[in-house]
């Protein structure tokens, strides 16, 4: 199910998490907390002071368990702002009750850094600075608690690899292209470290880190970091496999990006492994019909038309695709972009879009000028 669009708070809005670490570094006892976060437990000394304390101890457990409660209806509503606030107010009142040494203490801790990577740090995050703020609050989170674990995290839901890529994804966003090539390094280090060269959990970070060297124009060490998940795809999962027609069909169009004439042929070979892998999987998917339409592109950039029109053609006669489907009319379309034949493009347009649809109106503006 698709995650609501939620919003995260400014700096300036998030007093919650300031407030927390404020109380954090304090010194005075569970029942001095009370007093100063709530004014209604009124705590007058007594004959029985373990009595009174424990009074005064009763508020911040009723509003602990509170908490845990409408956290978890906030998440079951999709309110991932308010869930996140009230994690925050969990790890205040454990820490209150439990003391910072408790490991009750340290799991509230542990479900905070959690909340902040996967609650508030979405695709529908307004602006990458925000994400990388509250992802800087997660790992700050993180060393909090390794601190009181002495640097064991075992029962955290979420580990420094998880923060680290996390990171280096929101500096992308902010186009802090050096920064986020950094953190994916340290992701890749890693995870060497810990699993070796051949894991399959390197093959997403290796096409991630090419994306962002591919930005900094730097394609043949992009090229480089897609031959290495290339070739953990075929040692993982065989060369007749869904990843690995993916990964050879993205190390195809890093090579094209080059633009070196001697790529060509790495070009064409890597493509055609795609396609055939996907075929002989039997694919009838987009990925599949993704794959021929950027092969055929890069075809007619290097003046191959007929090579182009004729796997365009094929493509069409295979009958994998509905007779009016979207992808249908591109396919006519780039067909009719080489050749500019009979006019099937502008029909299946206007079947689909309509005829006032401007892909419709440019095609029949290109299609006079070309009758006359």
């Amino acid at each position: 199910m698709k995650a609501s669009p939620i919003r995260i708070p400014t700096v300036s809005n998030d007093t919650d998490w300031d407030f927390c670490f404020h109380l954090s570094q304090q010194t005075r006892n569970p029942a001095q907390y009370t007093d100063d976060l709530f004014g209604v437990c009124q705590c007058r000394e007594t004959d029985d002071d373990t009595t009174v304390q424990n009074d005064c101890m009763s508020f911040p457990k009723q509003k602990l368990a509170q908490a845990q409660k409408k956290f978890g209806q906030l998440i079951e509503e999709k309110m991932n702002t308010k869930a996140n606030k009230e994690l925050i107010r969990c790890f205040i009142f454990s820490r209150i009750i439990f003391g910072k040494e408790h490991w009750r203490c340290a799991q509230a801790l542990a479900n905070l850094a959690y909340g902040y990577l996967t609650l508030r740090v979405c695709l529908d995050c307004p602006t990458g600075k925000q994400a990388y703020f509250h992802l800087k609050k997660a790992e700050k989170n993180m060393k909090e608690l390794k601190e009181l674990n002495k640097g064991d995290i075992g029962g955290s839901q979420v580990s420094d690899k998880d923060l680290t890529i996390a990171l280096g994804r929101a500096s992308l966003a902010m186009h802090r292209m050096n920064l986020a090539l950094a953190y994916f390094e340290k992701a890749i280090g890693s995870v060497i470290m810990a699993k070796g060269y051949g894991t399959s959990e390197l093959i997403s970070l290796y096409e991630e880190i090419a994306q962002i060297e591919q930005l900094r124009r730097n394609h043949e060490q992009a090229i480089q970091y897609l031959q290495q998940a290339y070739s953990i795809c075929v040692s993982s999962f065989s060369e007749i496999s869904p990843q690995t027609a993916e990964a050879s069909a993205l190390l195809a169009k890093a090579y094209a990006m080059s633009g070196e004439s001697q790529h060509r042929d790495a070009v064409e070979i890597y493509f055609i492994k795609s396609i055939s892998t996907y075929q002989t999987l039997g694919s009838e998917d987009y990925e599949s019909l993704t794959a021929i339409e950027d092969f055929c592109t890069w075809l007619i950039q290097n003046g191959e038309n007929q090579e182009a029109y004729r796997l365009l053609k094929s493509t069409l006669n295979s009958g994998i695709y509905d007779d009016c489907g979207g992808k249908v009319a591109e396919t006519f379309y780039n067909m009719g972009s080489i050749c500019f034949a009979k006019g099937e493009c502008l029909m299946v347009q206007i079947l689909i879009y309509g005829s006032e649809h401007i892909k419709s109106k440019e095609t029949k503006i290109l299609l006079t000028l070309l009758q006359r």
